[in-house]
């Protein structure tokens, strides 16, 4: 695979494939001892902008498991774009580290980053693309049915950074999304337009709408996100009175398949996009979802720094 992830675009179908195999493969192994050698003596650097709990956890755990480590630079260690410019931090950390994983605000620094950098970089979220955990939430999806064929995930709604990367996902590996959103709150255009023509590609089935009933009909996998993240804090009033009929609740699961799970990516605002009955009911895998953070993550990891 290429040096870096950016986004779920930068990785072929074989190497999306290639690296859920390996996250299996990887979690059996750590179940024989407690350390592996892939990424023995490496360093990874962590760049936060934004708070994180299983970001942050699951990527230092990550090169622990694989005999590395971690240091972390939070907000106030590099001012990233500010004190220091995004191509001089980028070829700095080169000279010292052997992978950058950041978590920014702005994209465009992580494209920079990588851009800039000798070594791999990881988009550990940004504000157009959540890439792992987008594998994150593809492996959950298989782990629950045996195989990826036939699957069929509705996103309700807002058209944020975490549902493109599960629409580039869903597109490369020839799955079924349906979306609904609230009107106004759709993905990007550019986005839907290179998923939608990736889909003509692999086989994959994309839908876009604004009926959360039609979406979730029939749906395996229902998943939903936070109505305002992090940096939006001033548009929380103005979406959660537009989003109140995307709620994930009791009723609109009825309208689902009889066995469907639900998603969601954490944190969750309980009474707001999700009731607590739903999310911490019997038709919740969010745990599983967030446990495999940890597994796509070191799979990932083990691969970008050349031992797998």
């Amino acid at each position: 695979m290429d040096k870096n992830l950016t986004e779920i675009t930068d990785l072929t179908r074989a190497e999306f494939e290639r690296l859920l195999e390996l996250s299996a493969q990887l979690k059996s192994e750590l179940k024989k001892k407690p350390r592996l050698d892939n990424a023995e003596g490496k360093v990874a650097a962590l760049i936060f902008e934004k708070p994180s709990l299983r970001t942050r956890v699951t990527f230092e755990v990550a090169m622990r498991q694989l005999g590395g480590s971690a240091i972390y630079l939070g907000p106030s260690d590099i001012g990233l774009g500010t004190r220091e410019s995004v191509p001089d931090v980028a070829r700095n950390l080169a000279r010292w580290v052997d992978c950058i994983i950041a978590r920014v605000f702005e994209h465009e620094k992580i494209t920079g980053l990588a851009g800039n950098a000798s070594v791999p970089v990881v988009n550990a979220l940004s504000d157009a693309a959540h890439p792992c955990q987008a594998l994150a939430d593809i492996l959950t999806v298989k782990d629950h049915r045996g195989k990826l064929d036939g699957a069929i995930i509705a996103w309700v709604g807002d058209g944020n950074n975490v549902c493109n990367s599960l629409m580039y996902s869903c597109a490369l590996l020839g799955l079924e999304l349906r979306v609904a959103t609230p009107r106004g709150f759709e993905p990007a255009k550019e986005v839907t337009d290179r998923a939608t023509a990736m889909a003509q590609e692999s086989g994959a089935k994309l839908a876009f709408g604004n009926d959360p009933a039609a979406a979730v009909r029939g749906a395996e996998f229902v998943y939903t996100d936070v109505w305002a993240s992090m940096g939006q804090e001033d548009q929380a009033a103005h979406k959660a009175r537009m989003f109140r009929p995307f709620q994930v609740n009791a009723e609109l699961m009825e309208q689902a398949g009889p066995d469907a799970k639900v998603l969601h990516c954490l944190p969750a605002h309980r009474g707001e996009e999700i009731t607590a009955e739903v999310i911490d009911g019997p038709r919740s895998i969010v745990l599983d979802q967030a446990e495999n953070r940890l597994h796509a993550q070191r799979a990932l990891l083990a691969t970008l720094l050349g031992r797998r």
